[in-house]
């Protein structure tokens, strides 16, 4: 019985750290991306600091990444950068890759 216990207990703390990993690369992801939104649209540092802030907060809107994406593509129209679905779902991607890699080097 303890042995069982013991896996149970494995397995339910490598879920909580690869939770906990995957929150952490989506949060960093729309950081970096909320940056690339703002070298976009020609923002200052400061502005940039709470332009990535907004994003961030903007994907504890809905599951998944359509409302970071409207937002980012409302944004950047509205700043008169010419961009599409498309191109922020590969800025979107390209993040998630370089996130990853941030946070593995960092541990």
């Amino acid at each position: 019985m303890s042995t069982f216990d013991d896996r149970e207990r494995s397995f339910e703390t490598k879920f909580a750290r690869d939770e906990e990993m995957a929150f952490r690369v989506t949060a960093r992801r729309n950081r970096l991306v909320g940056a690339w939104a703002a070298r976009l649209m020609g923002l200052t540092a400061e502005e940039s600091d709470a332009y990535c802030k907004a994003v961030v907060q903007a994907d504890f809107e809905e599951a998944g990444d359509e409302d970071i994406i409207r937002k980012l593509l409302g944004d950047l129209v509205s700043a008169g950068v010419e961009m599409n679905d498309a191109g922020i779902r590969s800025a979107l991607h390209d993040a998630t890759i370089e996130a990853r890699r941030q946070l593995i080097e960092s541990q």
